[in-house]
């Protein structure tokens, strides 16, 4: 007699059709489509478009001030997080609600308004400019628009993980004669770990195809800080549609590999996380 395992809900079929039919009507078809259009030209022409100069410099850098602005916000992010849980202060909940801007905001308007501050007559700029410390216009400025719109992934994503934390973890270490820094490295740093990576990843995918913040505060001149979907936008202008899939089939299969790299090393996290629990009981159990 054969036994046929069921779903604790029923439709699983059902949901699991509507779930793939969803994903592919509105993720898979069109990023299919980016591919089929870059196919339209030969190997050799797709290389040569990818290895001119202008394209590789737009690539490298919306890819590297994506990085830095994501890694940025991994440590100062975990940082407020930290802050909102563990302490009271005046204007907590308004500073709190600061945070999500990012979310509600639309881009253009942070654009502009980094632009007004960090610009050579602007409020922070004028004074910065006469030091030599020059930000809108340059790839520091794309990197402050790409730190402003991913703070909030890095926080949302945190915080709960540290609100659910217990305290006493950190009190018996601290009784067990380790060091504020030993705390966090052996203690905090493990359970914060995937959910730190997840909010780097959410941070960076958002970084790379962010166009609205940067074009008003980037400069958008060519080898220096033109960003990648900008120039996506002016192949596009020019007509030259098969170009512009091709860049952005590129940034499409770079942005899937490093994400899968972190995601690979989120998994790694969790598993080293519950194989160290599992390590932990029988030691618990023992001084029990």
């Amino acid at each position: 007699m054969t036994f046929t395992s069921r779903s604790a809900l029923p439709g699983f079929h059902l949901a699991l059709g509507y779930t793939l039919v969803y994903l592919s009507l509105i993720v898979l078809i069109p990023l299919a489509g980016v591919f089929f259009k870059a196919t339209e030209l030969g190997l050799a022409e797709i290389w040569a478009i990818l290895r001119s100069e202008r394209v590789l410099s737009a690539l490298t850098l919306s890819f590297g001030t994506a990085l830095i602005a994501a890694a940025l916000n991994a440590v100062f992010g975990t940082l407020v997080a930290w802050v909102f849980v563990r302490y009271d202060f005046p204007g907590k909940r308004l500073f709190d609600a600061m945070i999500d801007l990012p979310f509600a905001l639309p881009t253009a308007v942070a654009g502009i308004a980094l632009t007004a501050l960090y610009a050579g007559n602007g409020w922070v700029g004028q004074w910065l400019e006469p030091l030599g410390i020059k930000i809108a216009f340059t790839q520091v400025g794309i990197i402050i628009a790409l730190l402003f719109i991913g703070l909030p992934f890095v926080v949302r994503t945190v915080e709960p993980v540290l609100r659910d934390m217990e305290k006493e973890l950190e009190e018996a270490a601290a009784l067990l004669g380790a060091s504020r820094w030993q705390t966090i490295r052996l203690v905090l740093l493990p359970s914060l770990l995937p959910s730190l990576l997840t909010g780097f990843a959410l941070a960076f995918a958002r970084g790379v195809g962010e166009y609205g913040s940067v074009i008003f505060i980037a400069g958008n001149l060519p080898y220096v800080s033109e960003i990648a979907p900008l120039l996506i936008v002016i192949r596009l202008e020019e007509f030259d549609y098969t170009g512009a899939t091709v860049v952005a089939a590129a940034m499409l299969v770079i942005a899937f590999v490093m994400l899968f790299v972190i995601n690979g090393l989120q998994a790694w996290s969790n598993r080293h996380k519950v194989r160290n629990q599992s390590l932990a009981l029988p030691v618990q159990g023992a001084k029990q």
